[in-house]
């Protein structure tokens, strides 16, 4: 029987060229890895964005309606003073 043995570096190599063939056949050369790159950026952009939405949506209603119930107050002590 014949003992085959590959280095850590051949297999390596040999991985990295399969990888390359696997994706340039799906489609997804170097330039596709950076669209994806792009979109997963953008992506959690949108994310931030819409997180940082909510929160000042939140803040503007808890201030509206602290507002409001101050004026309340306000108004009902108004004429007790």
């Amino acid at each position: 029987m014949s003992e085959f043995k590959i280095t850590p570096e051949e297999l390596e190599a040999m991985l990295d060229r399969s990888a390359k063939r696997a994706l340039q056949s799906i489609g997804l050369t170097d330039e596709a890895a950076k669209d994806i790159t792009e979109l997963r950026s953008l992506l959690s952009a949108w994310r931030d964005t819409r997180r940082s939405i909510w929160m000042t949506v939140t803040r503007l209603v808890t201030t509206a309606v602290l507002l409001f119930i101050a004026g309340a107050v306000w108004m009902s002590f108004k004429d007790k003073l």
